[in-house]
């Protein structure tokens, strides 16, 4: 009768824990419903463990990205989720400067690289996918003028138009003086940002005698 009884038990036990798998696995799919790219440090407030990200790997409904970067199979792979996928990478960085212009559609630019910013003095992430290209930015010209968006349920922080033109004028030698003036052409033509914004950003970012010229010209 003992043994019948112990029997029993270890049943209800491993059914149990059948049940508590089955569980941290629907609650990591419902997870990636409503976020569609995960680090393996957001299952931990959740009390799931890493490995199940395997799991969903081999059955297919997620795929590995990057190190330590998890995707859901059923978003689309586009620039704008390579931006989710940054912010992953590196949460204190900003989506800057080409990607930025490309986000808010001013002007003609398709980067193939996801452009971040970070603080000076910030080391890059070593599980950052090779297709973020970072910059440093210092005081304010790092912190003012960031808005925040949302891609596949990812928070991400960006630049404002304003903010993004004035940095496309500060970088000028890395991306082009052609693409800073096409920026603000554009910028102004679809009256995304106002001349004022514009001055206030390019105070911050050191580049009012830079961008003087064009802008006088344009307005």
């Amino acid at each position: 009768m003992l043994s019948l009884n112990i029997d029993t038990f270890l049943q209800v036990m491993s059914y149990g824990d059948m049940q508590t798998e089955e569980t941290k696995m629907e609650r990591l799919r419902t997870l990636f419903k409503a976020k569609a790219v995960l680090h393996p440090r957001d299952l931990r407030i959740h009390g799931i463990p890493v490995r199940y990200l395997e799991r969903l790997c081999k059955a297919g409904t997620i795929y590995r990205a990057g190190r330590g970067i998890y995707v859901a199979s059923t978003v689309p792979d586009t620039m704008h989720l390579g931006m989710a996928q940054a912010a992953i990478a590196a949460p204190t960085g900003v989506v800057c400067l080409l990607s930025a212009l490309r986000f808010h559609e001013i002007g003609t630019q398709m980067p193939h690289q996801v452009w971040i910013a970070l603080g000076r003095g910030t080391a890059q992430p070593r599980s950052a996918p090779k297709s973020i290209c970072f910059v440093s930015f210092s005081g304010t010209a790092y912190s003012e003028g960031i808005t925040t968006h949302e891609i596949a349920g990812v928070p991400i922080k960006m630049y404002s138009p304003a903010k993004t033109v004035a940095d496309c004028f500060k970088f000028r030698n890395k991306i082009g003086l052609d693409v800073a003036i096409e920026a603000l052409k554009a910028a102004l033509q679809s009256r995304i940002c106002s001349i004022d914004e514009l001055w206030h950003f390019a105070s911050i970012c050191r580049v009012t005698n830079v961008i003087r010229p064009y802008l006088e010209s344009l307005v």
